[in-house]
């Protein structure tokens, strides 16, 4: 859970600059994030991505923070900002415990990181060790929250009705904002705190075995993290390639594909890439991308294999968009009931490579949440800037509220 004001309440009174950093995937990015109110408010920001190898997201929890801090060096100095220190928000997208806003303890690790010693470790602490350990500069980390935290935040600084945030890219995860007098680990009954959902989990505990194939046992069984993260392995970019790569190789061996014959490269684990998925459901082409992939992929096929293949690709993108927008009706229909009105109108913000690259995955998912949740008049805000604007945008209140207590 994560402490913040509504969307709808802040950000006309903040300024300054503040440094972000956004830490969710094999990339991740530092910011520059310039903070103006009065006549010309807005948020101008630079930001530079850099990528983590894969030695460094399975290696140590000192190498993969001295790397972050290493890259925080060359962009102060890629902003001739070199010994600058200046309030931070970090953007940590992976399941934690947060204490408070500058205090959250890694539960466990996911989207492929094994960095050892920091499951139960405060990241915060980590982050500041490894900026002590070079000796460069100082930066004082004011806040840290979970990616679709950031979101909503980005978004709610467009639009005042945005109280909730969803990412669907690598990973999936909502957040939203819930009645203080329902969130049981916090005192107080007045006004609301946003909830990190990690609703990736959902299904963890076997409610959704009723629902998930013997493709999502195979790819949940061979995946780094088995058992857990069952609802993300149903709808996000990092598992409906391997989906579908489980589900030709069935056909296959059923002899329903490829003359019966298995390429060896469609037996390599991730081979096809989520990426397959957007581009052959936008193959208006005769099937020509479509026969392109597969030729990649070392697959003589026919038309009728084409046409087989596209199919498979649209029913397991279909299904995930789906599974997503069930989720989120139940969220935006749990806020209507939470304030016992008859009708809601709310915003979500919206983050994620599948939701904004997939041709068809957005139209489905706004389509399911209509069906699902009929008395909500729910709108989609992409966020343009990424969460790494919001944990600024957070780390902006922050500051001023903390500035404001020291008087």
């Amino acid at each position: 859970m994560t402490e913040c004001p509504s969307p709808s309440r802040v950000y006309f009174s903040e300024k300054g600059d503040f440094l972000a950093l956004d830490l969710g995937g094999t990339n991740f990015r530092v910011l520059l994030v310039r903070v103006r109110n009065g006549k010309r408010r807005g948020v101008e920001m630079h930001n530079k991505i850099y990528s983590i190898p894969q030695e460094v997201m399975h290696g140590t929890g000192d190498e993969l923070f001295d790397h972050i801090v290493q890259c925080i060096a060359d962009f102060l100095e890629y902003m001739g900002m070199k010994g600058v220190s200046l309030p931070l928000g970090f953007t940590f997208s992976f399941p934690c415990q947060q204490n408070s806003l500058d205090e959250s303890i890694l539960l466990k690790w996911t989207k492929g990181f094994k960095a050892s010693g920091c499951e139960g470790e405060d990241v915060v602490t980590l982050l500041k060790e490894a900026i002590h350990r070079r000796e460069e500069f100082d930066l004082d980390v004011v806040a840290v929250v979970n990616d679709t935290v950031g979101t909503m935040m980005t978004c709610g600084y467009e639009d005042p009705h945005c109280e909730v945030g969803l990412i669907v890219g690598t990973g999936s995860n909502a957040c939203y904002m819930e009645e203080m007098r329902n969130v049981e680990l916090v005192e107080g009954e007045e006004g609301r705190m946003c909830v990190n959902m990690e609703w990736g989990a959902f299904g963890d505990n076997g409610c959704l075995d009723d629902f998930r194939t013997e493709f999502d046992v195979a790819v949940d069984e061979l995946s780094l993290n088995p058992g857990r993260q069952r609802f993300e392995k149903m709808i996000s970019g990092m598992y409906l390639g391997e989906i579908v790569r489980n589900i030709l190789i069935d056909f296959t061996k059923r002899g329903l594909l490829f003359r019966g014959r298995i390429s060896e490269r469609l037996k390599t684990r991730g081979i096809f890439e989520t990426k397959f998925l957007s581009q052959i459901e936008s193959d208006c082409l005769a099937l020509l991308q479509v026969r392109a992939i597969l030729h990649h992929l070392g697959l003589e096929s026919t038309c009728d294999d084409s046409i087989i293949v596209k199919e498979v690709c649209t029913v397991v993108a279909r299904r995930a968009a789906q599974l997503c927008g069930a989720g989120m009706a139940a969220v935006v229909d749990k806020i209507r009931e939470n304030r016992g009105l008859d009708t809601l109108k709310v915003t979500v913000g919206v983050d994620g490579t599948l939701y904004k690259l997939h041709p068809h995955f957005a139209k489905v998912m706004h389509e399911t949440v209509k069906d699902l949740a009929p008395k909500c008049d729910v709108s989609f805000l992409e966020s343009e800037d990424g969460s790494g604007k919001g944990a600024a945008l957070i780390t902006a209140v922050a500051c001023r509220i903390r500035e404001a207590g020291q008087r």
